[in-house]
Parts: C-alpha cells; sequence; structure tokens
C-alpha cells in the first residue's frame, strides 16, 4: 500500500494551483480563490504568503470594490519580475520575446528567416535578440526558463527536431544549439509550433474553458496541436499531430516528406500557389495575394481558392469524426484560407462529417492571433515553475 501524499507535498500542490490560477486570469481576490480552489481563507492566507515572500506574487487592495465592509485582497502575478524566454522558429521568420508571468509580453524582436537556415545558424540570431532584451531586464529579475515553437518533428525527451520539412531540418538539436549561444543556466523546452499554439489558445485564448480542442496550423505545410481531456496529445515520442501527412489522393503530387498525396499538398503554401498559377511565389504574402485577387474576381485565384477550400472541409471532416473536438481553431496560413473559404470548409464539413460529432463543433480562429506560438512557447517553460513555485531561482 503507497503512502499518502506528505504535508508538504499538498502544500506545494495547493503551491501551484494558486499561482496557475493567478498565472492564467491574472488578478484574482482571495475570496475568489477561497472559492475556486475550494481551500479556507487561512490557508489561501498562507499560501499566497509563501508566494509573496519568494516574490511571485504580490497582494493589495483592489482600486475599486463598490461594496461595503473590508475589501477582499487582491493577488497578482509579479508580471515585470518573474519571466521566460519564449522563440518561434518559424518558415520565413525568427521570433523572441520576453514574457512575464501572467502572459504579458514585456519585450520582443522579429528578424527575418531565410529559409534553409539551420539550427546552429538560427540560434545566435534568436541569441542575439536575447542579449538585446537583457538590457532593459530589471537587476532583481528571475528568469525561470525558456521554450520554443518550432516548425516539424519535435522529440519529447530532448526536443531533438527530427524532421522539419518545411524547414529542411533533420536531427537539428536545436535546444543545444540555443543553450550553448545564451549561456544562461535554465531549462530550454522545444515543442511543436501547431502544439505549443493550441497549449497557448487553450489556457488564455479562444479555447479557455474547452476541453477538446484541434488547432490547425499552417505554412509550407500542416500540422495540428490536439488537446484531449484537457490535455496535450503529442503522442509516444511527440510526433502526433501530423495531420498535413495524411494520405488524401492516392499517387498524388510529391510531398517533401517523401511520401506523395499528402494533405498538405493540396492544402498547404506550395498547393495553393500552384493551383493560383503562381508557383514561383512563396510566403505568406504571396498566399494572400492569392486570397485578394480572388475577391477582386480574378477566376483562377477565385478556383484555387475554392479547391484550396474544398480539400480542408474534407480533411477537417476526418478529424472531427476522429476526435470529436469542441472546437476547431485555424491558425497561421490556415486561418487566411479558412477566411477566404469558409463556405466551402463548411459545405464539405457538413456533408462529410458525422452528425453527432458536428452537432457541437465551433470552428474559429485564434484570438491570440500570431503570437499563438510565441505565447505557447512562453507557457511550456513557465510549466516547471507552476509544477513546483518553491524551486524558483
Amino acid at each position: 500500500m503507497r503512502p499518502g501524499p506528505s504535508q508538504d507535498d499538498v502544500r506545494r500542490q495547493n503551491l501551484g494551483a494558486l499561482l496557475r490560477h493567478v498565472h492564467v486570469h491574472g488578478a484574482t481576490t482571495r475570496a475568489e480563490l477561497t472559492t475556486t480552489l475550494g481551500l479556507n481563507r487561512s490557508t489561501i492566507g498562507a499560501l499566497t504568503a509563501d508566494l509573496s515572500a519568494v516574490g511571485l506574487v504580490s497582494e493589495g487592495a483592489p482600486k475599486e470594490t463598490g461594496r461595503a465592509g473590508r475589501p477582499s485582497l487582491v493577488v497578482r502575478p509579479e508580471s515585470a519580475r518573474v519571466y521566460a524566454y519564449a522563440y518561434s522558429i518559424e518558415v520565413d521568420r525568427l521570433r523572441a520575446a520576453r514574457v512575464g508571468l501572467g502572459g504579458a509580453v514585456l519585450d520582443r524582436r522579429d528578424l527575418d528567416r531565410p529559409r534553409g537556415l539551420l539550427a546552429a545558424e538560427a540560434a545566435p540570431l534568436l541569441a542575439g535578440a536575447v542579449k538585446e532584451m537583457q538590457q532593459l531586464v530589471p537587476p532583481d529579475a528571475i528568469c525561470v526558463g525558456a521554450g520554443v515553437a518550432v516548425c516539424g518533428m519535435v522529440r519529447r525527451d530532448d526536443g531533438l527536431v527530427r524532421l522539419g520539412p518545411a524547414t529542411g531540418w533533420v536531427d537539428e538539436p536545436i535546444g543545444a544549439a540555443l543553450a550553448d549561444e545564451l549561456g544562461i543556466d535554465v531549462p530550454i523546452t522545444v515543442g511543436n509550433v501547431a502544439d505549443v499554439a493550441a497549449f497557448a489558445e487553450h489556457a488564455r485564448g479562444v479555447a479557455a474553458g474547452c476541453d477538446n480542442v484541434l488547432y490547425l496550423y499552417g505554412d509550407v505545410g500542416v500540422g495540428a496541436g490536439i488537446i484531449a481531456g484537457g490535455r496535450r496529445l503529442t503522442g509516444h515520442g511527440g510526433y502526433g499531430g501530423e495531420v498535413g501527412h495524411m494520405k488524401v489522393v492516392r499517387d498524388g503530387r510529391p510531398c517533401e516528406c517523401g511520401a506523395r498525396g499528402c494533405w498538405e499538398t493540396e492544402i498547404g503554401e506550395h498547393g495553393l500557389l500552384r493551383a493560383a498559377g503562381r508557383s514561383d511565389a512563396r510566403g505568406r504574402d504571396a498566399l494572400l495575394e492569392v486570397f485578394d485577387a480572388a475577391d477582386r474576381g480574378d477566376a483562377r485565384a477565385q478556383t484555387a481558392v475554392r479547391q484550396a477550400g474544398d480539400w480542408l472541409g474534407f480533411g477537417v471532416a476526418n478529424l472531427v469524426n476522429v476526435f470529436n473536438p469542441e472546437m476547431v481553431i485555424f491558425g497561421g496560413t490556415m486561418r487566411d484560407l479558412y477566411l477566404a473559404a469558409a463556405a466551402q470548409i463548411r459545405s464539405r464539413l457538413n456533408s462529410n462529417a458525422l452528425g453527432a460529432c458536428l452537432e457541437h463543433v465551433r470552428l474559429r480562429t485564434p484570438k491570440l492571433g500570431a503570437d499563438a506560438p510565441l505565447i505557447g512557447a512562453a507557457e511550456l517553460a513557465f510549466e516547471r515553475l507552476l509544477a513546483d513555485p518553491l524551486d524558483v531561482g
């Protein structure tokens, strides 16, 4: 018979629950924390005192209450003092940010990324951006970690990017490369861009309160972040969600993964630009030009957008039947395609998805917009702190 949790275990669990609530929901009164966490007032008082003592939260009177009697103290995350670094390595750009506890973006840098740039070449650029930001960090601030969102198949155990067809990466150790360049003694966690964007939207975006979510992210390729039963579903090694490589056309067009007929060959960047007669173009701006041309009446662009929308709805219907989500979110270039071809997508979804799976599903765009991967990367970094707040350095 296993022994039950010790008093110290329970205390740390309660500290983590309180800090997580304030991190996600922002300033919260002690009275609200008492109700939400199901703990008594004296326990909440002791927990907030512990977190205040290590500089993770602060307490103060509310600005206005509108009520008679003594107001309940408000607990706030120390966003300016406790932070994580977040990086988003995308097909055409690199982004770095300093994100405070509570999700506030305190500072950021955006850089163009030449396609084909390897991890050893990307890491110094990101490190340079971080060193610029470090000059503005208060001397008493605490960095609790760093998170990286990257396009590709990421091995969960060590963050190795096993395969990134859109970026040309094969077995790229981006986490180790960044650690070497940064020279900061904090853990660096790496995740797939669609997975971490789903994580962000579920925590503090459009999917807050939804326990079953599918986040489709597009650029050159297409991937998915999956939330099932309130938890991220990443598979055995961390490679789950590679929905862009579902086979939809037998002996179809070649995909950058080496197979043929993958879903992303029909709805990804190359497929849509090819169908619009713009095979020599590339990048999100080129895709936006196609959507704009279709909106202005260009017949070939309209056909390309309708076809891509139909294929997007076809794949989403299959995923809805498999995962039965409450919400499907379209991010990256999938957002642009969804907005341009909503009628085709809904029509195909309505005709192909099972009625029982379809009846409650909502289609949405990200509340966090293009920052979802960056915010998600920061959430990866904060996980260790939220699991054990007293382990802060």
